[in-house]
């Protein structure tokens, strides 16, 4: 069976569908296949006993772009948004500290003497960072100091990509902060410029203040929404397993590429004008390798961070602390396993029963992958008991559930702005074929959705010219 569109898209994770999506809504025919039996990767949302389960993600960042989506597929009014002033918390010496937001963070307990004086001296010297690649760890240090590498960046690094500050890149994992410097020789002088010209480069385009958000039902809610809007046009249970350029179809309207597909039918041929491989980058390794080898090289050396997410439900009258707030996270000095916890019943509404309060906490990551071979019935009793001291907790919970992902989070480490401009560059000798992931811009939901935007609107003026 031999099927032709004008595009093709690999992978049904929040980025593949989003780039269909807004394909289809711009009128290019458009395909999703994916390998696996559901959409959303590690998107999932789960009803249990009465609590709803964030297996993956357990809320995402707003911005225009998720707004404009949710507004289009009719979900907006689903929507919740998290108290922007619920407190975050690190654990320093086995205490609750909270971090304030905006310049009250400067007189924390966080903050030594010596870390005040080195913001100082960002304001007011200039400095020059090393080429080609700095870690976050180096570029913290030597800006600032080891303290706020321990007790801040450090539990926030792990927050946000499970990873290790010793091996990302500054360049790669927080590109402002590099801007800035290079632009102005100090971090605190330069990020508005930075913030200036970003703001510039998107003209009119709407801008939302982030908010910590989720819907009623889970963030599954999007990825639902998305293969519902896709309808037939989603083909799951369906792994890409040869793609083959067509030879002297470089014309705009001329198909470009023969992807073998492999489905429960047997194997099947689609023919694509454009194709967006929006798989994980092992996957697109493996397929684009006869291609060129140089894509195996460069896609399979993104690593990813496995993670273990172990929710625990208790009783609110077994919990001490209050859990009013966000949740902490936790330096890795600290000697735990768990990497931070999310009070969930805290920040949204339906996450517990009545009377009842819902934790997720995670471990593995860069810097403790073997926690994640655990068993799950090992897990549950680890947290517990990390937990318990620092939160007060007096009994055992009385629901757990354990999600763990083989690869969870793309590792933006050194050499990895290096690596992207290879893949570009490569890219270019295969025209219509584009790349979509949590592993090119950013891993949060917020910027994967902004970018699957961004380029299926490169697509449709492709097709315009």
């Amino acid at each position: 069976m031999s099927t032709q569109v004008q595009a093709l898209v690999v992978g049904a994770g929040v980025s593949g569908l989003t780039t269909a999506y807004a394909l289809r809504k711009a009128g290019v025919s458009a395909l999703v296949v994916e390998a696996c039996p559901r959409p959303g990767g590690v998107i999932q949302s789960v009803q249990r006993e009465g609590f709803l389960i964030e297996c993956g993600p357990q809320s995402f960042s707003g911005n225009a772009s998720v707004t404009a989506v949710c507004n289009d597929l009719g979900i907006l009014d689903q929507r919740l948004v998290a108290d922007s002033k619920a407190p975050r918390f690190i654990l320093i010496d086995g205490k609750l500290q909270n971090v304030p937001m905006g310049p009250g963070i400067l007189f924390s307990p966080l903050f030594a003497g010596g870390t005040r004086f080195a913001i100082l001296r960002d304001l007011l010297g200039s400095s020059r960072a090393p080429e080609p690649d700095e870690s976050i760890a180096d570029f913290i240090r030597r800006k600032f100091s080891a303290t706020l590498l321990e007790r801040l960046v450090g539990p926030f690094t792990s927050g946000i990509y499970a990873g290790d500050p010793e091996k990302l890149s500054l360049r790669a994992a927080f590109p402002m902060l590099h801007e800035a410097e290079t632009a102005k020789g100090s971090i605190l002088r330069g990020i508005f410029p930075v913030l200036k010209a970003r703001k510039a480069k998107r003209g009119n385009a709407p801008r939302e203040k982030a908010t910590l958000q989720t819907f009623r039902d889970g963030n599954e809610t999007l990825i639902r929404a998305l293969a519902k809007n896709l309808g037939d046009r989603l083909a799951l249970n369906s792994e890409v397993t040869a793609i083959h350029p067509l030879e002297g179809s470089r014309e705009p309207a001329a198909p470009r590429f023969r992807v073998v597909v492999r489905t429960a039918r047997g194997e099947e041929t689609i023919e694509a004008e454009r194709l967006v491989l929006a798989n994980s980058p092992a996957g697109a390794a493996r397929v684009l390798a006869p291609l060129h080898s140089e894509f195996e090289t460069q896609l399979g050396s993104v690593e990813y961070a496995a993670i273990a997410v172990v929710s625990l439900g208790y009783r609110k009258s077994d919990v001490g602390h209050n859990l009013a707030g966000f949740g902490f996270l936790i330096p890795r000095s600290s000697g735990l396993h768990a990497l931070g916890s999310v009070w969930n019943s805290s920040l949204f509404p339906g996450r517990a029963p009545e009377g009842y309060a819902l934790l997720t906490s995670f471990v593995g990551g860069a810097t403790n992958a073997q926690m994640v071979q655990k068993s799950p019935e090992e897990l549950p009793s680890l947290l517990h008991g990390e937990l318990s001291p620092i939160l007060s907790i007096r009994q055992q919970p009385i629901f757990s559930n354990v999600t763990v992902w083989p690869r969870a989070l793309p590792q933006y480490n050194l050499g990895h702005t290096a690596r992207l401009a290879k893949l570009e560059q490569l890219r270019g000798s295969f025209p219509g074929l584009h790349f979509a992931g949590n592993y090119l811009n950013g891993p949060a939901i917020g910027t994967c959705v902004e970018h699957a935007l961004k380029l299926a609107d490169e697509i449709r003026v492709s097709f315009a010219n």
